[in-house]
């Protein structure tokens, strides 16, 4: 059995600035494609919801953040 090469961060996270309200969307991009990803903050798993949207295609990753409040930071 030869194990898997892990997944690594072509492209990590860079930190944005917006409104309160407004929505921002977070990009990375990642070695391999199609690999499954958990969205975190700190160690609370983010979940799909209207709050929360994240997309994925091949290795690139985008989560958008709506209505953002100051707790999203």
């Amino acid at each position: 059995v030869v194990p898997a090469t892990p997944a690594l961060f072509e492209k990590k996270l860079r930190n944005q600035e917006a409104e309160e309200g407004s929505m921002v969307t977070l990009h990375a991009e990642l070695s391999k494609h199609d690999v499954p990803v958990r969205w975190k903050k700190g160690s609370v798993l983010l979940q799909a919801s209207n709050k929360y949207e994240m997309k994925q295609m091949g290795s690139t990753l985008e989560l958008l953040i709506h209505d953002l409040q100051l707790k999203d930071a």
